[in-house]
């Protein structure tokens, strides 16, 4: 399908990519290493001074990372909005398993399917108990601008610092050591 070229807002398409980009916490790097793409590719892309002859095949390959469904940039392209990408169902997860909703409290389902950008995911071993694990899942404002993720980040990595430092019930002194340079 050939789109009329002189219909297409490519400065608004360059304009939007950038700001889902960076509503996801991803660098154009990052997004670049996602779809199997170029660094240079994702720049062109944000370019809204560039106007392509055709519609890249590199757009449909962003759009799932930067949450849109399929066919969302050439809808900017036209005038309209992007919408929304499906959460897509886990593989396998749920085989012979029960489901995540029946295993988990409601008001952390909820959270875990929250629509609200994905900044950190991460799975830390207790100390002295084998195979105990601790899942923690950091999500940011829908809205954030890029320096309130930047500061949600830092706030995060100073938490996992002393989730890392935790005090065993067992010592003297219960509060967290100060790590080295801290």
């Amino acid at each position: 399908m050939t789109e009329d070229r002189t219909n297409l807002q490519w400065p608004r398409l360059a304009t939007a990519i950038r700001a889902a980009r960076e509503a996801r916490g991803l660098t154009q790097l990052a997004l670049a290493e996602l779809a199997d793409i170029s660094e240079g590719t994702v720049q062109n892309l944000e370019d809204p001074t560039r106007r392509p002859a055709r519609i890249p095949p590199s757009l449909a390959k962003i759009e799932p990372h930067i949450g849109w469904a399929e066919g969302s940039g050439a809808a900017i392209l036209r005038g309209d909005t992007p919408t929304p990408a499906k959460r897509p169902k886990a593989a396998g997860h749920t085989s012979g398993k029960r489901k995540l909703r029946d295993k988990l409290p409601l008001r952390v389902v909820d959270e875990l399917e929250s629509s609200d950008p994905l900044l950190e995911a991460q799975v830390i071993q207790l100390p002295g108990a084998k195979g105990v694990r601790m899942t923690v899942v950091v999500h940011g404002q829908p809205d954030a601008t890029p320096e309130q993720i930047q500061e949600a980040l830092i706030a995060w990595r100073k938490a996992e610092r002393n989730l890392h430092r935790l005090p065993d019930e067992d010592d003297e002194d219960s509060t967290p050591k100060e790590a080295n340079g801290a």
